[in-house]
């Protein structure tokens, strides 16, 4: 599934070419995704000009003239620029005609979304699959502080409290693994016993797992395709135990453990991690 630096990646390869242009035709082949996208949606949008493209957790946010079109990229989605003449290729559900470029829609499990957020609704945080969002990652009130109070009510493993997203958003399966390996926190601790001292290290790792992924374009699932067509790039062959079941640990030689928790599978060395 697309993380947060995948869709960040996505949004920052997009926006410039987006930002600015009026939408001139939008196609739905296949409107039949999680949510059946609206038949009148290119009523609603052909002509508007897009103010700018955000992003919200997973959640890619188009902000246009008379409102926001929410976009997911579900379990195995992308959105790719390509020439408007170009064929169609398997799972291309949607197209966005701008002024100057062409966007698809390519989701093959069509598990994505493609959703309308007039402002005549209000603000688009106060959508029903936003407004419980936690806060962003790299956000100044991201701190080891805000952390530390959150966790204190959360009976939960701490990776089912990082996974759950209501905290901080974007600290997908597989960064979450990462983080908490280098943070030393094992991942069934329970998230209200970790002290604030092990939140300033937690956080530290958040960010620089995230941050890494970021520069490397996101990880390397099989699914992520950028918005050039080229596979995501490579930050799950630097990790440093997700999915290393039974390869050494890169700090004590030990091997990397898996375990299941919540369906996900976890990786994890039970020496560096307590």
């Amino acid at each position: 599934m697309p993380e947060l630096p995948e869709v960040e990646t996505t949004r920052r390869a997009l926006a410039p070419y987006m930002t600015g242009q009026r939408l001139r035709g939008l196609i739905i082949h296949n409107g039949q995704l999680r949510w059946p996208v609206q038949s009148d949606l290119a009523d609603r949008l052909v002509g508007q000009r897009l103010l700018r493209c955000e992003r919200r957790g997973k959640y890619l946010l188009w902000y246009f003239e008379h409102g926001v079109l929410l976009v997911h990229l579900g379990m195995s989605g992308s959105l790719r620029l390509c020439p408007c003449n170009e064929l169609l290729r398997k799972h291309d559900h949607i197209e966005w005609h701008f002024e100057t470029c062409c966007i698809r829609l390519n989701d093959p499990r069509r598990f994505g979304s493609v959703l309308w957020h007039p402002y005549s609704q209000g603000d688009v945080n106060t959508h029903p699959l936003l407004r419980h969002l936690g806060i962003e990652p790299f956000d100044s009130h991201f701190t080891p502080e805000y952390l530390h109070q959150a966790l204190r009510r959360k009976q939960v493993s701490i990776k089912q409290a990082l996974l759950n997203g209501q905290i901080v958003v974007g600290v997908g399966n597989i960064y979450c693994s990462e983080s908490l390996f280098l943070a030393g926190i094992h991942p069934k601790t329970r998230a209200h016993r970790i002290s604030l001292a092990r939140c300033y290290k937690l956080h530290q790792a958040i960010l620089e797992t995230l941050t890494k992924a970021l520069e490397s374009g996101g990880s390397t699932m099989r699914d992520f395709i950028s918005p050039d067509g080229q596979p995501g790039a490579y930050f799950e062959i630097h990790a440093l135990v997700y999915n290393r079941e039974g390869l050494a640990c890169k700090r004590c030689a030990k091997p990397i453990k898996k375990i299941i928790q919540n369906q996900r599978a976890t990786y994890y060395c039970s020496a560096c991690q307590h």
